[in-house]
């Protein structure tokens, strides 16, 4: 039985963390979805096509890792890709209890799919997406915290 694993999140951009999970995750399981969303919630520099495209183009690499956009409930884009488990990332106690409780909700609205929670690379710990477009906001050096082509793409923001 193949195992599809679903790795949601906002993307906005994908950080070099982010990169490090996927690759992880990419010699766990067989297949990766790399599940690009919509946060109502957030509101986002990069616009949905534009963060499939570029998260697309970084992780072409990893032959079973698939990049796709999607706007419904995460449990629902699970269940139509056959995914039984959902990765999330956590960096901090404050993202555990967050995680634990989307977790918990998950399993209510569906019982057949777990989540598991990884923890970055030590390197990694601390960088957010928020973080990296703060020090982009200012003009700062990036390549320690994103690809070359998030930086590019930076180039084209209209900061506000």
């Amino acid at each position: 039985m193949s195992k599809i694993a679903i790795f949601p999140g906002t993307f906005d951009p994908i950080t070099l963390g982010h990169q490090d999970l996927i690759a992880r995750l990419a010699r766990l399981f067989d297949t990766v979805i790399v599940a690009v969303g919509v946060n109502t919630n957030k509101s986002t520099l990069f616009d949905l096509p534009q963060r499939v495209q570029m998260s697309t183009q970084i992780l072409q690499q990893y032959k079973n890792v698939q990049v796709e956009g999607f706007s419904n409930l995460l449990i629902e884009f699970a269940r139509a890709k056959g995914a039984t488990i959902i990765i999330r990332g956590v960096r901090a106690a404050s993202d555990f209890e967050y995680e634990l409780q989307l977790s918990t909700m998950n399993r209510c609205l569906d019982n057949n799919i777990e989540t598991l929670l990884l923890p970055p690379s030590a390197q990694y710990a601390f960088l957010s997406s928020t973080l990296v477009k703060e020090v982009a906001r200012f003009g700062g050096d990036l390549t320690q915290f994103v690809s070359p082509v998030i930086i590019e793409s930076f180039k084209s923001c209209k900061w506000h």
